[in-house]
């Protein structure tokens, strides 16, 4: 089901998706990681597990997305090996490896200014103090990347923020959760589909 050949003439067709996060198992269940969540349940509809790209600085797989047989875009999902705030690096060198430009990338990760179980779908615009996204501007340099913002709204309280995206989701909001990566996952087959405007009216809301 996937195309697990790694060669640098891929099609100028490809799209590179990349979840963000940081990795190891510290980190896995923090609102910050949202992004490897929704790869993860990309790459399960792909049919294929995660595995080291040779540039040895991010795990990928290769595929096509999409209803079985209907010859969906062709996609590199991505998951950085970086820690956040160097994660731009090893988008850029799978994007040079990939031949992709700056507006067939995708950016799934977190966004504080989003209520939790809502999302937005864009092209373009600022870093919002998030990490990764600056990481991505600057190695890339610019920010006119797709971004599936997943809302994981604002700290309660005096929380910090560093310290509330660093933290697990709360009882009620795991309930929520697989639906949330699930409506994510849609919106990334959409985008690359179907396109942004398509996708903006289906899932901003």
């Amino acid at each position: 089901m996937t195309d697990e050949r790694e060669t640098g003439g891929a099609s100028s067709a490809v799209w590179l998706v990349v979840g963000l996060g940081n990795p190891g198992p510290t980190y896995a269940g923090h609102r910050h990681n949202i992004g490897y969540l929704v790869a993860d349940e990309l790459a399960s509809r792909l049919g294929s597990g995660f595995r080291a790209h040779k540039s040895g600085r991010a795990d990928v797989v290769e595929g096509r997305l999409g209803a079985p047989g209907t010859g969906g875009p062709r996609v590199v999902l991505a998951r950085p090996r970086s820690y956040m705030n160097e994660l731009g690096g090893p988008v850029k060198a799978l994007a040079t490896f990939y031949k992709v430009p700056p507006e067939r990338v995708v950016a799934i990760h977190d966004e504080l200014d989003i209520a939790f179980d809502t999302l937005r779908v864009k092209l373009g615009g600022g870093d919002n103090g998030h990490n990764g996204l600056k990481s991505m501007r600057s190695s890339l340099g610019t920010g006119d990347f797709h971004r599936v913002r997943v809302g994981i709204g604002r700290p309660p309280g005096r929380q910090e923020v560093a310290d509330f995206v660093l933290s697990n989701y709360s009882p009620a909001e795991r309930k929520v959760l697989p639906f949330v990566v699930d409506t994510a996952a849609d919106a990334v087959e959409c985008l690359v589909g179907e396109g942004l405007e398509k996708t903006q009216q289906r899932f901003n809301s």
